[in-house]
């Protein structure tokens, strides 16, 4: 009984590599969509966020299975509830991708975009992804202590771009603001992913621990 549950947890693990890849995968082409203002890339983009949610609700399905057919001890229990947790977060991170495809295309972002910090950012939050997904499979506390870390260096990031884009502004005198709004909301929503892979990282970490940061101790 008890290899046949590792089994599928093993599935519940390549599942959820599976949903962190199509998240690092939307994160680079929302962010490719942006830097060649290219509107089809954009609406593959949003496409693809629909399989993302259909992916959370397979592996939801598969932790409520787990719990309710069998009879996990705490850690195993941890490490269900965690994973439950974990893809509202990358579904989330789906969800932002798709809404700076959105951006891309209902600004009509026909021309490319390079701004650096933007794409260092992008790069930044998709291994944050990465590696919280890999400290869950792999149950490595350290490097999901590195993921809430890295955090800092996000919103660095965002706090740059912000102040490159109002000093763009006010040599402009003003022009290109609604082009200058929507980039700042883009560097938001990258912003915001970093937040969903802190939390991702902070729920490995209590699957691990038992202790999770907001005071939950099981």
């Amino acid at each position: 009984m008890r290899n046949k549950f590792d089994e599928q947890l093993q599935k519940l693990d390549a599942h959820l590599i599976h949903m962190g890849e199509l998240c690092e995968s939307a994160i680079a082409n929302a962010t490719k969509a942006l830097r060649e203002g290219s509107i089809e890339q954009a609406k593959a983009v949003i496409e693809a966020d629909a399989e993302i949610d259909e992916i959370e609700k397979d592996i939801e399905k598969m932790c409520l299975k787990l719990l309710l057919q069998q009879q996990p001890v705490a850690k195993d229990l941890r490490r269900i509830s965690a994973a439950l947790k974990m893809i509202t977060d990358m579904e989330r991170i789906g969800d932002q991708t798709a809404d700076i495809a959105e951006i891309v295309i209902s600004s009509k972002m026909t021309e490319s975009v390079d701004i650096k910090d933007i794409g260092r950012m992008a790069s930044a939050v998709s291994k944050m992804v990465r590696d919280s997904v890999t400290s869950y499979v792999e149950k490595d506390l350290e490097l999901a202590k590195k993921v809430m870390l890295e955090d800092d260096t996000v919103d660095a990031l965002f706090d740059s771009i912000q102040d490159e884009l109002v000093s763009f502004v006010a040599e402009q005198k003003g022009q290109h603001g609604k082009k200058v709004v929507d980039l700042i909301m883009v560097t938001k929503y990258l912003e915001r992913i970093g937040d969903h892979a802190t939390n991702i990282a902070e729920w490995v970490e209590f699957s691990i621990t038992g202790v999770h940061r907001n005071g939950v101790h099981v």
